[in-house]
């Protein structure tokens, strides 16, 4: 399968790597959406350098498997980017496997994508899900229909196996 991972400056670094490498482990091929292809972005903490697979004006025109929202502050910049918000909003509709950790829910949040899920998220970012309509707990994993969130970095190995999961079923069997 292939899954999209959007990403821009800022990414918190293990919030990328670790999904991403439990998502390639599990046999898929991960490729990094930003604004720009062969632009290079940089983790926040500046461990990870990734170049973008993938210009977002592209990826729109294809067709992917998962999506994966890393957080730290690449949720906030993509959010400002009209596209992004249509390419997630539009995965969110046809059901596609969407897995936002940390401060990665704030695109869905943009993107209208929230109200009345379960969900959760870093817990700064808990309030603006709860202002936009979410049903948000504290909890290391939550799984709503297509969408598996996660808080932080302590959280990514229980992240990791659900977002694989979530692969591993026929389409539509996703449920909570």
């Amino acid at each position: 399968m292939q899954i999209a991972c959007v990403l821009a400056d800022g990414f918190e670094d293990s919030e990328m790597r670790i999904p991403f490498d439990a998502l390639v482990r599990a046999g898929h091929d991960v490729v990094i959406v930003g604004g720009a292809r062969g632009e290079e972005v940089a983790g926040m903490k500046g461990h990870e350098k990734v170049k973008i697979d993938l210009g977002i004006e592209d990826a729109k025109n294809q067709r992917f498997d998962g999506l994966l929202i890393p957080g730290g502050h690449s949720p906030d910049t993509l959010r400002a980017d009209p596209r992004f918000v249509d390419f997630v909003s539009t995965l969110d509709k046809a059901g596609t496997p969407i897995f936002a950790v940390c401060h990665g829910p704030q695109l869905l949040i943009t993107a209208e994508r929230v109200k009345d899920r379960r969900m959760t998220a870093w817990q700064t970012i808990q309030g603006d899900l709860k202002n936009a309509g979410a049903n948000v707990v504290d909890e290391q994993v939550v799984i709503d229909g297509n969408l598996v969130t996660s808080r932080k970095p302590e959280d990514l190995q229980a992240f990791s196996e659900a977002a694989v999961a979530m692969l591993a079923k026929p389409r539509g069997a996703a449920t909570a």
